[in-house]
């Protein structure tokens, strides 16, 4: 995932030292990000504004740790550091969500299709039930306590795991159908189509058949954010023996009350210490709801061989 920010350093200190990713390459041009073995996220300077309501572009970027034990240590850092988050249960994943220092919507998930039964409309809206029957809306608060006690010590240095990937992405369009249509094109599979609530998700295949999403939530026919703000990413196909899809739950936009607690901080990088101290108290100080970050985008689809 490419994101042009308004300032590299910071964007940096965020993803580090508050996500968990290994600084893989830094340039005066672009920082790579990821695991030690993989770039995810790509950082380039040049963007003159953050988050621009009423635009077309990137709702979320989801990071997807491997385990709940990698998940609750994200979950940790986060606490720890008194970052803004908003633990939420969408019962089909566990989803943590954060706002990056340019206002760009971040979300950490843990896939858990095995709790899912299936995914449903009414006149209210969407609504999962779990695999007992019961029924969720699908976006209830996270378990914050039981997430944590997956941990197996209070390490929140470590980094990031292999096997961490940018497992989805959401996206504002102006044209649902067009969207929809687009990305079909390129082999997504349907598992949500849903104009009646302005939006629809779309998937590789598997039991977490959640991959791409788009809806029209700025406004129909929402224009693209300016030149400068931009995402560009790269989707990887999953390979041709993945499973048969299953229907993904979904969740309309929504404003959560994040956790705010003080616990020791892990010690940043020094490099970094200087903008990550800065990205804190901007987190701890603003009173402004999150919000997500409309970016418009590039796509580029690598087939595998």
């Amino acid at each position: 995932m490419h994101l042009e920010v308004t300032d590299l350093g910071r964007s940096t200190a965020f993803w580090t030292d508050v996500i968990g990713l290994v600084l893989r390459s830094e340039s005066q041009d672009e920082v790579e990000l990821g695991t030690k073995a993989q770039t995810l996220v790509t950082l380039h300077p040049g963007a003159q504004t953050g988050f621009l309501q009423g635009h077309s572009g990137l709702y979320h970027l989801a990071v997807h740790p491997p385990t709940e034990a990698d998940f609750a240590r994200i979950l940790l850092r986060l606490i720890r550091v008194g970052w803004q988050i908003s633990p939420t249960d969408h019962i089909m994943s566990k989803a943590i969500y954060l706002l990056d220092p340019d206002g760009i919507t971040v979300e950490i998930t843990l896939e858990t299709p095995e709790r899912l039964r299936g995914f449903h409309f009414d006149d209210n809206g969407p609504y999962v039930l779990r695999q007992d029957g019961s029924r969720s809306n699908g976006r209830e608060p996270l378990d914050v306590r039981a997430v944590l006690a997956a941990l197996p010590d209070d390490d929140t240095t470590l980094p990031v795991p292999e096997g961490t990937k940018i497992g989805h992405v959401h996206l504002y369009v102006g044209d649902l159908e067009a969207a929809y249509g687009f990305y079909r094109t390129f082999g997504f599979n349907q598992a949500v189509w849903a104009p009646r609530f302005h939006m629809g998700d779309l998937g590789g295949g598997g039991a977490f058949n959640h991959r791409i999403a788009v809806n029209t939530w700025q406004g129909i026919g929402a224009p693209q954010s300016p030149r400068r703000d931009r995402t560009h990413a790269r989707l990887h196909p999953p390979p041709r023996h993945a499973r048969a899809p299953r229907p993904c739950p979904w969740h309309r936009r929504w404003t959560h009350r994040g956790i705010r607690r003080r616990l020791p901080r892990p010690r940043p990088q020094p490099e970094h210490a200087a903008a990550l101290r800065q990205l804190i108290s901007r987190s701890l100080t603003s009173s402004t709801p999150p919000h997500p970050h409309p970016w418009a985008n590039t796509l580029t689809v690598r087939t595998r061989p």
